[in-house]
């Protein structure tokens, strides 16, 4: 039996006595800091406090120098279920409660639904620059690869959320700030007329627009990352697909349906209305509501920004270092940039050589986004367990295969086989795409399991930006290959061949996918957190609560 002191729930000022025994809590929760918890170590005479009567209460016992300053009121509730005990949260029910885990849900559940339901603009835009505005297939990939440059500086923007604080705060408010230059993108394309009539004035509105959806899509990776880790869940990244997934089906089949009725306009219109819900979403939401460490250090000033993003930077070189996430992320960029991407060309092949209603192309799009909600779905139940090489390897030769579909319907062998051109392209069209998003999700699940503590928007985010970088280069490729196989809006010849090299190009990182890992992400996670020789110093059992002084023994597992 051991003495314990215990917080009070009617006044966290009152400690009582318990003769209790005391079971430990969980390490790896007290180990994460947390609102009121500072964790620069005292000496000795640090917790010799004061009592209510005004003397010093001097333990009897040896403690560590490494203490815990006692949470304020309101930061501890009662976490129901068999042997929890009590667990830190933020607020009467905590970030950890039920009101947390909705408000969570609400906030990156919309923000994700909102980033796939980008295609219904962009769709618009599309046929907008290809009808309305007459633009070349090399001109409006140019313009889509172009417009895509503001993903590249995604760790940057990572940097600073993990970083800098705003009001106490960094993932909200960098999600609120993004979807603001997303409306001062969108808002103008819908309202002023000469907008976005001429290449000049478009391409300064695609690039605000990039660069809002890439601060917010930061963030919300960070969020989601930091908020996995904190539940111990992985995977949850699969689960933002699905979100994503299901509003690209929606918006394509939206945006489809109403190019034949309506102005690309209207279409700008209703999505900037979207995106002030999610600004007026965005400003409601507290972040410590969400169950996130606050940093004391950056609300008093300890530490400056620049130390702050200094030491971000070696965070992230540190873990780039490491061959567990190094090796992943050479195979996957170098994957997705050898392959030429002619989609500026099949699109404006259907479009304007094959005079595809947009009816047909968002539906192709919708049936696209179904196939990738259903792999999701699969992935997160079945194939997350997978050795990794192993699903990579069948993906890559999946996608592969799919790239002959864009051969068939150029030579028009679908009709030699009865089906029409329509038929065809609204069920095959965007698989090859479809499949390329998909092999990205395991990456996304790997990487976010091995993100080290406070470095969670700097890693995702420089994934996400590796994969940008390397969709541009492909895009350029295929740019460049279009050009020299001649062709053009009138010209489409040859495009089969530049389908062929795609295929061969597709296989050729088959060759070192021995880069991959033989395990899933919960594997490689667990086996990190298992050798990590800091981990294991690191862990505490036992713990003694003295007045508002928490202090932890450390003490080594012994062997089984």
């Amino acid at each position: 039996m051991m003495v314990s002191l215990m917080i009070s729930n009617a006044n966290p000022s009152v400690y009582t006595f318990s003769s209790t025994r005391w079971k430990p809590p969980r390490p790896s929760f007290y180990m994460l800091g947390g609102p009121g918890i500072s964790l620069r170590p005292q000496g000795p005479k640090s917790w010799n406090f004061p009592n209510e009567t005004g003397k010093p209460l001097v333990p009897n016992a040896h403690y560590n120098d490494s203490v815990f300053r006692a949470p304020k009121k309101g930061c501890w509730k009662e976490r129901k279920g068999k042997g929890k005990g009590k667990e830190r949260g933020d607020g009467e029910g905590g970030g950890w409660g039920q009101a947390g885990r909705k408000q969570m849900l609400l906030l990156c559940g919309f923000g994700y639904w909102m980033q796939g339901f980008r295609c219904f603009p962009w769709l618009a835009l599309n046929f907008h620059m290809a009808h309305n505005l007459n633009f070349e297939p090399s001109t409006l990939q140019l313009v889509q690869n172009s417009g895509n440059l503001p993903m590249v500086a995604k760790p940057f923007y990572g940097i600073l959320s993990d970083a800098l604080y705003i009001g106490g705060a960094h993932r909200v408010p960098y999600i609120f700030l993004g979807v603001v230059l997303q409306v001062l993108s969108w808002g103008p394309m819908a309202t002023i007329p000469f907008v976005g009539d001429t290449l000049p004035t478009l391409v300064p509105i695609v690039l605000l627009s990039n660069l809002g959806a890439a601060i917010t899509e930061v963030a919300q990776d960070a969020l989601v990352a930091e908020y996995g880790q904190k539940l111990r869940m992985v995977g949850l990244q699969s689960y933002t697909f699905m979100a994503i997934a299901v509003a690209g089906i929606l918006g394509n089949s939206l945006g489809g349906m109403m190019l034949t009725r309506t102005h690309p306009r209207t279409i700008f219109f209703i999505y900037t209305g979207l995106l002030l819900a999610q600004l007026i979403m965005s400003l409601g939401t507290r972040e410590d509501s969400l169950g996130l460490l606050r940093n004391l250090e950056h609300d008093i000033g300890e530490k400056s920004v620049l130390n702050s993003i200094r030491t971000q930077c070696s965070d992230l070189v540190a873990a780039l270092n490491h061959k567990d996430v190094l090796r992943p992320l050479v195979w996957v960029v170098a994957s997705i940039s050898v392959v030429p991407i002619l989609s500026g060309s099949i699109f404006c092949y259907q479009t304007q050589f094959l005079d595809l209603d947009p009816t047909i192309i968002g539906l192709s799009r919708v049936a696209s986004q179904i196939v990738l909600l259903s792999l999701t779905i699969l992935y997160n139940q079945i194939w997350k367990s997978m050795p990794m090489r192993k699903l990579i390897g069948t993906t890559q030769l999946v996608y592969a295969a799919t790239l002959i579909l864009d051969l068939i319907l150029v030579k028009q062998v679908n009709k030699k086989m009865g089906i029409t051109n329509e038929v065809f392209s609204l069920c095959f069209s965007g698989v090859a795409e479809t499949v390329a998003t998909f092999k990205t999700v395991p990456f996304f699940v790997l990487i976010a399991s091995l993100c080290p503590p406070g470095s969670e928007a700097s890693l995702t985010s420089f994934l996400a930006s590796a994969l940008c970088v390397s969709s541009i280069v492909g895009g350029f490729l295929g740019i460049g290959l279009a050009s020299v196989l001649g062709v053009t809006s009138g010209n489409y010849s040859c495009l089969h061949l530049g389908i062929l090299i795609q295929f061969v190009a597709a296989l050729v990182p088959l060759i070192w996918i021995h880069y991959l890992p033989d395990s899933g992400p919960e594997v490689e996670r667990d086996r990190k957190m298992g050798m990590s020789k800091k981990c294991r110093r690191n862990r505490r059992v036992g713990r003694v609560v003295l007045n508002s002084i928490f202090s932890y023994r450390r003490e080594r597992e012994s062997k089984s």
